[in-house]
């Protein structure tokens, strides 16, 4: 199991070199993987829960790519109707093939109304638009000269190189904790990305139903990459009513281990307090993932300690 880290690529006192030493750190810790957030029109309904300034994706991966050389890199998760597939499919594959095969690709339908409108795109098609520009994308990665047909978006031999450099494409991720998330990731992830679950959620609802949904569609297992708030206490948090994720190191490490039992292929990690009013600076993030890292996990084995 590869425990990855959420980068928060926003807010009160992000600066470019706040951003590389979020990445530096992750990197020279030892975590396998780097998520930044994405929001192309950060209107009021976002900016409530993600605060300016808010750094591109796209732009922030690709420094970033430069600034690392192991380490994956990737979206967690991308607005997927707020991008035509081909402009995704361009900066996606030449991301691939700048960093060497590091990116995965994290799409969601999003949240934030006001954004849709902002970019003219319709809120209550986003559904149906990610679902076809998932098709649309893959059929960019995979031909040399694309063309499609479809309800929402068409084009006719748009030549797609350069190719992903990870083949036949860069992990796609489908986020999302609702049932439609869970039948597009069945249907066109290559893993599912739920936000904040409980694991015995997860355990006894989702899971299940994933596996269910992916036979169905007679797709190979898709794989489980959740992201857990993580929120270090001194003293234990009585485990009938905490989050998963929450609580002292011991509790943290027998979450990762039921997690890991689950079968997850990755774990992100998020120290976002959910309530920015509450975050702090980014050196006490830096030392809470240390103390994971030297604590909880054996980053070099992949396994829980």
């Amino acid at each position: 199991m590869k425990i990855g880290i959420n980068l928060p690529n926003f807010g009160p006192g992000m600066d470019a070199q706040t951003l590389l030493g979020w990445a530096r750190t992750i990197e020279d810790l030892g975590y396998d993987l780097l998520l930044v957030s994405d929001h192309v029109a950060l209107t009021p309904d976002a900016a409530g829960r993600s605060p300016e300034p808010f750094y591109e994706a796209f732009t922030s991966l690709a420094w970033l790519a430069g600034q690392t050389s192991r380490i994956e890199i990737g979206t967690g998760v991308v607005i997927m109707p707020h991008r035509h597939p081909v402009l995704l499919a361009r900066m996606g594959s030449t991301l691939d093939q700048l960093s060497q095969g590091r990116f995965v690709l994290g799409v969601g339908v999003g949240w934030a109304r006001q954004g849709y409108q902002a970019l003219n795109v319709p809120y209550t098609s986003r559904g149906r638009l990610t679902d076809e520009y998932l098709v649309a994308l893959r059929r960019l990665w995979t031909d040399g000269r694309a063309t499609f047909r479809g309800e929402t978006v068409s084009f006719t031999s748009v030549h797609t190189a350069p190719m992903p450099h990870r083949r036949p494409t860069p992990p796609i991720w489908i986020g999302g904790n609702s049932l439609p998330a869970v039948r597009r990731a069945a249907r066109h992830g290559d893993a599912w990305h739920p936000l904040w679950p409980r694991a015995d959620w997860l355990k006894q609802v989702a899971v299940p139903t994933l596996r269910k949904l992916t036979e169905e569609e007679g797709r190979p297992p898709v794989q489980l990459c959740p992201r857990i708030q993580v929120s270090l206490t001194s003293e234990p948090l009585p485990d009938a009513t905490r989050q998963t994720g929450h609580g002292t190191t011991d509790q943290l490490r027998d979450d990762l281990r039921t997690l890991e039992a689950m079968g997850c292929s990755y774990v992100i990690l998020d120290t976002d307090p959910g309530d920015q009013r509450l975050r702090g600076t980014a050196q006490q993030d830096w030392r809470t993932l240390e103390t994971i890292a030297t604590q909880v996990i054996d980053l070099a084995t992949h396994t829980v300690r």
